[in-house]
């Protein structure tokens, strides 16, 4: 961790961190969610945990929610010292593990992801205290659908953001307040980590490389945040009397 990791992350509302974990570690993480994508309940849910192919012949899995309360080795990784040193470092204070998910983005037709805030969803204050740590668990690159960020966009308000048409999970601000001319590409080798802002708007676009694109985003607060919606009611960190609610048993 350098000072200008620091102020890269509140100038522009993000930050790429190389080699935070080994690349023995993502391998073997990266395969451990290829197996849950493939018992994923409700995996024939288009868009959302499933992408399809353009011609509808195949399918591959696109999305895991809550990995930390599937299996022991994802809890022991998401919660290496090694990362939650970082984030503490660039947030000020502790962080509390609140959720997460795998993000997998198949070869070749994994899906885009449309620009958002997590803040509108998350509904979490003061929104300077609430960050995600994205891990790459493969080379990230344009090609195979890297995160692009708006610069400064953490430094507005949260934007309105509009239902997509035939897609409920997604929310999409109006066209004319993204500032493209802003737009980053964050790109990270495996076992690096993209860390962003709640309010920084970022995107991903589809999967056009013949490699896979698999992410573990994990959500973090301190113990100052609130929220006004139910986002912190189930929060891991509630689950055990530890500071980040880790190691707790909940297999």
């Amino acid at each position: 961790m350098e000072r200008n990791h620091y102020d890269h992350y509140w100038n522009k509302g993000w930050v790429v961190i190389e080699e935070v974990f080994s690349g023995e570690q993502v391998e073997r993480i990266g395969a451990l969610a290829l197996t849950y994508a493939d018992n994923e309940p409700n995996a024939a849910r288009p868009g959302y945990n499933m992408d399809p192919s353009p011609d509808g012949t195949q399918k591959a899995p696109r999305k895991v929610d809550h990995p930390f309360l599937k299996d022991r080795e994802f809890r022991d990784f998401v919660l290496d010292e090694r990362l939650t040193q970082i984030i503490e470092f660039l947030i000020g204070a502790k962080p509390l593990l609140f959720g997460d998910q795998l993000f997998m983005k198949p070869p070749r037709y994994g899906s885009a992801k449309p620009y958002h805030q997590d803040n509108f969803y998350f509904g979490c204050h003061p929104d300077d205290e609430v960050i995600t740590s994205w891990i790459a668990l493969d080379d990230v690159d344009a090609a195979n659908g890297c995160l692009r960020y708006i610069d400064g966009s953490h430094l507005g308000p949260i934007l309105p953001h509009n239902p997509v048409p035939g897609q409920d999970y997604n929310r999409l601000p109006p066209q004319e307040l993204l500032d493209l001319r802003k737009e980053s590409l964050a790109l990270v080798k495996r076992g690096g980590v993209v860390f962003h802002h709640s309010k920084t708007l970022h995107t991903s676009h589809r999967n056009e490389s013949e490699r896979w694109r698999r992410g573990y985003a994990a959500h973090w607060v301190t113990a100052n945040v609130t929220s006004e919606r139910d986002t912190l009611d189930k929060a891991y960190f509630k689950r055990a009397p530890t500071p980040l609610g880790a190691r707790c048993d909940v297999d």
